[in-house]
């Protein structure tokens, strides 16, 4: 399981390309998230917010970000071209996103990599995950990212079993994946390109590339039309 079965880091994304190598694993990505932010040389953002947004930290904002009239900005945190931050985003640390992303109203972000045109428009929480080109959050999806026993992720498919070694993490999506309003994705979930979860269910482990899961009557994966 390569990072490059999911997803293409973005050009908007090249100047942290060597942290995120196509050939490993994609949760390791989640280790390179804070390590790709300590690389940059440029200035921090400059630019006068509205009086309701709170920056704090070293944050990088592209000229072309659109700003809410209040919303929360810890970092360090690099947000790219014609980004859409909405009213109330809680976003504290360790971010990177492409171009084009919605950054929902009262949604919350915390070590995530979001790729191009990433969609998380409505109260959502997206924590230690990576989101891939085009993948698409209904309102008040929630990426679980601690199981409650505490132990380490790991990853079952149909035919191997993944270590992740991590505590913390959420979910893995790949190019153009989508998830129904209200789904709880539990720790670890990956969902392949194109796969799609419908609304207000709970999944998790491996769901394959354009694949629907379904709530009944479990999790029940068909392929997915174009």
């Amino acid at each position: 399981m390569k990072a490059s079965d999911f997803f293409t880091l973005p050009v908007s994304l090249a100047p942290f390309a060597r942290f995120f190598r196509p050939d490993v694993p994609p949760w390791e990505w989640l280790k390179q998230i804070a390590p790709a932010l300590a690389s940059v040389t440029a200035a921090p953002n400059t630019t006068e917010c509205p009086p309701g947004v709170h920056v704090e930290g070293n944050v990088w904002l592209h000229p072309s970000v659109k700003l809410p009239a209040y919303a929360t900005i810890i970092g360090p945190v690099w947000i790219g071209a014609k980004c859409d931050i909405r009213p109330g985003a809680f976003i504290r640390g360790h971010v990177i996103t492409g171009e084009g992303c919605v950054l929902g109203n009262a949604c919350e972000f915390k070590n995530c990599l979001l790729m191009d045109g990433v969609q998380v428009p409505h109260f959502n929480y997206v924590g230690d995950s990576i989101l891939g080109n085009r993948a698409h959050f209904g309102a008040g999806v929630i990426c679980s990212n601690l199981r409650l026993d505490r132990q380490p992720i790991v990853i079952r498919t149909e035919t191997a079993v993944y270590e992740t070694g991590l505590r913390k993490f959420g979910a893995i999506l790949g190019d153009a994946a989508e998830v129904g309003c209200n789904a709880v994705l539990n720790p670890g979930t990956v969902l392949g390109p194109r796969a799609l979860v419908t609304p207000a269910i709970a999944v998790g482990g491996y769901i394959p590339a354009a694949t629907i899961a379904h709530a009944r009557p479990a999790i029940k994966l068909i392929p997915r039309r174009d």
